[in-house]
């Protein structure tokens, strides 16, 4: 767990700050102080219990679509689309619109046009979801901008503001959240980009459960390097030990929390590649390690993993009882051969559903660890690691 040196760091208030009013006798006398320690995630406890349930339900996962504008038009411009609105509102529509996606997808993270958004139809993108036993999230954060002060690492924006767009994304019909920060291992990681990463993901948390929101937290160590799985391994405990000590000291509910890991992998391009078998093993004792059997659900981020990479881990994580529900929360090991098959084309709209079902599926048996792999085309045993990917 992090030293109570980390408490020093500049982007951290003053022990004195924690508790207003309280006099530096009671601040001298630890097991005084231990006693005001408490869980504010407001009025919405119960329901942010229920919520989180419901998506690590089993046999299901979440489908993350919140890419940016930004990146939807990278997605788009490779099948020969414009990054225009309208053809945005036609490859969400096609998303949201799979007959029977329900039973493999407990929830969908969007991007806050997506929320707003109606289909080609006229109808609410969030009640089409709903409709579907869907809980509808919604991505929050404002992106990465570099970290001053670090190794070339990068921090998460967008807690200015944060409280007032949670209550807002809540009353437009979202029920949890997401957080996307990263951590680099060929840059370090410092001391700095981590500690900045488990504090700005804390906040986060705290205040969107305070609003209604169940937040997804999401440090993503990234793919990139040529390490070994040890190495990944050594530093996601070091991340996800800052995770949680910075989430208790700001009383975030663990029952009302659901995280998105990343898988322990080797670096991408490391000359060792791991077997299902090995990735099972080493992200299982981390989150034996760190993780608290309190928290709900993890479901797993692809992190450019091709769809049956990705699928193949998850099932050989769920190959025994666990103490969480371990599941997914793909975006790219969901979409790509859905999105391929679409290629723009009104006719391809049921092939290209079709394609997305099966790969919901597929998970589904995963996180049940009935996953068996067969029938599996080349095209989804194409890896789709992106060097520094951004959303």
């Amino acid at each position: 767990m992090a030293s109570a040196t980390l408490l020093k760091s500049s982007f951290l208030p003053k022990r004195s700050e924690w508790f207003p009013g309280q006099s530096s006798h009671a601040s001298s006398h630890p097991h005084l102080m231990s006693a005001t320690f408490t869980v504010h995630a407001g009025s919405y406890s119960d329901e942010l219990i229920k919520t989180a349930k419901s998506v690590a339900s089993p046999g299901r996962g979440i489908l993350a679509m919140d890419e940016s504008n930004a990146t939807c038009g990278k997605r788009l411009a490779s099948i020969g689309l414009e990054n225009t609105e309208a053809n945005r509102q036609a490859y969400r529509t096609l998303l949201v619109s799979v007959p029977g996606l329900g039973q493999y997808i407990s929830g969908t993270i969007l991007f806050e046009e997506t929320l707003y958004q109606s289909t080609t139809d006229g109808k609410k993108m969030v009640d089409v979801l709903v409709e579907q036993n869907i809980m509808p999230g919604i991505k929050v954060d404002k992106g990465l901008v570099p970290l001053a002060g670090s190794n070339d690492e990068s921090w998460c924006q967008g807690l200015d503001g944060l409280a007032s767009r949670c209550a807002a994304y809540y009353q437009q019909g979202a029920r949890f959240a997401k957080w996307r920060t990263v951590v680099s291992i060929p840059n370090g990681p410092s001391d700095l980009a981590v500690k900045e990463a488990a504090w700005g993901l804390a906040r986060y948390a705290a205040i969107a459960q305070e609003n209604g929101l169940v937040p997804i937290v999401e440090p993503e160590i990234m793919l990139d390097g040529d390490h070994g799985i040890e190495r990944t391994f050594e530093v996601a405990q070091k991340v996800w030990a800052e995770v949680f000590f910075y989430m208790a000291e700001n009383n975030v509910m663990y029952e009302g929390i659901l995280l998105k890991p990343s898988m322990v992998t080797p670096g991408a391009e490391c000359k060792e590649k791991a077997t299902p078998e090995q990735v099972a093993e080493f992200t299982l004792k981390l989150l034996h390690r760190r993780i608290p059997p309190a928290v709900p659900g993890i479901m797993f981020l692809s992190g450019g993993q091709s769809e049956v990479e990705a699928t193949l881990n998850l099932n050989a994580m769920n190959q025994g009882p666990s103490p969480w529900h371990v599941s997914f929360s793909y975006a790219r090991a969901l979409q790509n051969t859905c999105l391929k098959t679409w290629g723009g084309r009104p006719e391809n709209v049921k092939a290209a559903q079709d394609a997305l079902l099966q790969r919901a599926k597929s998970n589904s048996l995963a996180q049940l660890g009935k996953y068996t792999g067969e029938g599996e085309s080349e095209e989804a045993k194409e890896g789709m690691f992106v060097k520094g990917y951004k959303y």
